[in-house]
């Protein structure tokens, strides 16, 4: 991809994130996509480019009253939207559509209009991990986590100290679902959900969501909001089970989706200011800033204890409180990278201070599959 040749221009989240149980999913969606067409002083009209996942980019784009020129239903889990983002740069760059509207929706916690959960009887997951009595996300997600706490002598202190500091910048958030400040003991302390993990430790379940709008850099100049730019991209895919994962203490499809997206975007380290990582639990900062690169295999669980990723400290991450405190309605992917926009366009209510790139990573699934997406204010 052509580095700043595509631009965010419009960006929001529904009116309302927590409990919202007078929407259904495909409203939440129409919800986020007007408040960003707002943003953007776009009409549906205007758009003829629809992504989504969770619903049918068909149902989104018939709900609004767009007939797009291109569409993307990638759905792998909840770094879908960062895919999104990734095929609409490059639908944009081929001239396939010049307004790409990505919308997220989910009534998480209400459950109105929602889907079933859990994985097809079907499935590799229904038919090789299901019987031996997986259920969700917190018991599949300890089986790599166990190993990886072993592997590197990894604390359960360490592991809480991960919420502790999201915690922290959800109190700088007004928006933010849980913003009393908590200890380590606190985590500890709180409701064993399944070892290692404390209920402080698992992400929110809430109702929300949120849209994005891309166009081209060049027309991106003329939109009320300051754009921000589309530096580079990765996305990858691993395995549907945790348990057929290459190496439980990182993830592959983490390490090819950062590493493209570095390489695209032509940046080193030093030169991220802002960092999201998608944090449905509170391991997933850990593998991400060892896949990613930022720490050596082993060693991130240090550096938040240290507070470099707090606020005040060298690595802002996970600003908004993440999905551990702000709020996680399933897919968080989308929050992510509502708030790397958020804090490029200067308005964040944590702000970073001159932050010029941001970097939002996120997972689909138990590290089934990953997307990267590097943004930067800076004009081409």
């Amino acid at each position: 991809m052509k580095r700043k040749s595509v631009a965010v221009v419009g960006a929001a989240e529904t009116t309302e994130l927590g409990l919202i149980p007078n929407l259904s999913q495909l409203q939440l969606h129409a919800d986020a996509a007007l408040n960003t067409l707002a943003d953007a002083g776009l009409k549906p009209t205007d758009i003829d480019g629809v992504a989504t996942a969770g619903e049918s980019p068909t149902s989104v784009a018939h709900y609004l009253g767009i007939t797009p020129t291109w569409v993307d239903g990638t759905s792998v889990g909840g770094c879908s939207f960062m895919i999104h983002v990734r095929h609409a740069a490059a639908a944009i760059n081929e001239g396939l559509c010049t307004t790409v509207l990505i919308t997220h929706g989910e009534s998480g916690r209400s459950r109105i209009g929602s889907g079933r959960f859990g994985a097809s009887p079907a499935s590799l997951a229904g038919q090789f991990e299901a019987p031996f009595g997986t259920m969700g996300p917190p018991t599949v997600f300890t089986i790599p986590v166990l190993r990886y706490m072993k592997t590197y002598g990894i604390t359960e202190e360490q592991l809480a100290m991960v919420a502790v500091v999201q915690r922290e910048w959800a109190g700088k958030n007004p928006r933010a679902s849980y913003r009393d400040p908590i200890t380590v003991a606190d985590v500890l302390n709180s409701r064993m959900i399944a070892y290692p993990f404390r209920l402080l430790m698992c992400c929110l379940v809430t109702d929300g969501g949120g849209a994005l709008i891309l166009t081209s850099a060049e027309r991106a100049k003329d939109f009320p909001r300051k754009p921000v730019y589309i530096l580079g991209t990765g996305e990858s895919v691993e395995t549907p089970m945790v348990s057929q994962m290459a190496d439980f203490t990182t993830s592959k499809a983490f390490r090819v989706s950062g590493k493209k997206a570095f390489e695209e975007a032509g940046i080193a380290h030093k030169d991220v200011d802002h960092l999201m990582i998608y944090d449905a639990f509170a391991h997933l900062p850990l593998y991400g800033l060892e896949d990613l690169g930022f720490c050596k295999p082993g060693e991130a669980a240090s550096f938040i204890w240290e507070r470099n990723t707090a606020p005040g400290g060298k690595l802002p991450l996970n600003t908004n409180g993440g999905g551990l405190s702000y709020m996680h309605s399933g897919m968080y992917g989308m929050y992510a990278m509502q708030e790397s926009v958020r804090q490029l366009r200067g308005v964040a209510p944590a702000q970073v201070p001159n932050a010029k790139i941001s970097i939002a990573h996120g997972v689909g699934g138990m590290f089934a599959a990953s997307g990267t997406i590097v943004f930067s204010n800076q004009a081409p």
